[in-house]
Formats: C-alpha cells, structure tokens, sequence
C-alpha cells in the first residue's frame, strides 16, 4: 500500500458508471418490476453501497476509508440500463474505486436477477465521470472517440 499518512483529509467525491444492454422486453420487466426475485433495482442499489464499503477487501491495495455517502441511481436508455454511484468520504485518499466498485457490482446483481429472462444482456462499459478532491486535483471524464459521445 502506498504510505498516505503525511497526507491531510479532504472532501473527495467520485462518480462512476456502467452501462447494461438489454432486450426491450427484459428492460419493460425490470422497469415495472416484474421479476419473481424481487425488485432487482433496489436490490442491486443495495448490493453496489455495501461493495463500495468493501472495496478495500476485494482490491489488495485500496485503503479502508470511512464513507460518508453512496447513491446508487439508474437510467432506462434505447439499449439498456445506465448504472451511476456517486461516493463521498473526508479522508486523505480518493474514492474513485470505490465508485467503480460500487456500480460493477450494481450491474453484475441486475445481469443476475435478469439471467432467467435472458442471456442477451452485456456490461458494455465501466468508466470513471468525475473525482474531485485530493492533490491531483478534479478530473471529468471526456469522451474520445465518437463511438464513446453516441453511448452518452
């Protein structure tokens, strides 16, 4: 692990997001909630805040941070789901893992809860939007190819 303890605790944020294509059948199922499982939404907003609090568990070099919010929120596209986590904590290292996390998570529960529906489902990307705080300064994500502005 990098030594961070010389390092003062800032206000750090992070958002993240992935993007889950679907049917059109199985998305109107997830939408009206449908599932015989349970409401996969809810379900899959709980699974991404409890692994953003376990990231520094399941990646070896993450430090354990004390998080102060996680927002898991969804937006139904022409193709699928898009999966968004916003992290917040006041600690002398970033949150942007925990972001990733948080949202990988969220779309491997909804490719599980939609499995018996259908396999013709894809997590197509995971990518950072923002971070602000830290000695790096803020970063804002800016799409390089016009394959990367049509997804957004």
């Amino acid at each position: 692990m990098k030594d961070v303890s010389a390092k003062s605790p800032t206000l750090r944020t992070a958002i993240a997001e992935a993007f889950l294509t679907m049917p059109d059948a199985i998305q109107t199922m997830l939408r009206e909630r449908q599932l015989e499982k349970g409401d996969a939404l809810e379900i899959a907003r709980v699974a991404g805040a409890l692994a953003a609090k376990k990231t520094w568990d399941l990646i070896p070099f993450c430090h354990p941070l004390p998080l102060t919010h996680v927002a898991i929120s969804y937006a139904f596209e022409a193709e699928g789901v898009r999966v968004q986590a916003l992290v917040k904590t006041h600690a002398v290292t970033g949150v942007e893992m925990e972001a990733l996390t948080a949202v990988s998570i969220s779309a491997l529960t909804l490719y599980d809860m939609l499995k018996p529906h259908t396999h013709a489902m894809e997590i197509a990307y995971t990518r950072l939007l923002s971070k602000t705080g830290g000695k790096s300064g803020d970063y804002r994500y800016q799409p390089e190819t016009a394959a990367d502005t049509e997804r957004r």
